[in-house]
């Protein structure tokens, strides 16, 4: 099985803790990633979000329960402008983008387009 970037598995995780209703220990969101990451993965991974104050941790009996506290939406779309200011094609890479979204997504741009 093929390893995982870091960032691809933070972001994952980031995904994981917004979908939940409540706080997720390291064992409840191995549960919810793909390819059955190792538990100190999943750990350094927490505990790396934590330090860079995106999740709020508590104790529950003798493990940490995680919370997401930055907004998802924001977060992700903060990654995309950084990624977009750093391509030597930003007009092609919005071009490829639009490709591949799908018709919902397409739609959804396009009504947010409009309300602008």
């Amino acid at each position: 099985m093929a390893r995982r970037p870091l960032g691809q598995l933070e972001a994952e995780v980031l995904a994981a803790l917004a979908a939940a209703d409540a706080p997720l220990s390291a064992g409840d969101l191995r549960g919810r990633l793909a390819g059955d990451p190792a538990h100190t993965t999943v750990n350094t991974i927490l505990s790396r979000l934590h330090a860079k104050g995106m999740v709020t941790r508590e104790r529950a009996g003798r493990q940490f329960v995680y919370r997401l506290t930055v907004d998802e939406s924001r977060l992700v779309a903060h990654r995309m402008h950084r990624h977009l200011r750093h391509a030597s094609d930003p007009h092609g890479v919005l071009g490829q983008f639009l490709q591949e979204l799908s018709p919902d997504q397409e739609q959804v741009l396009r009504d947010l387009l409009n309300e602008q």
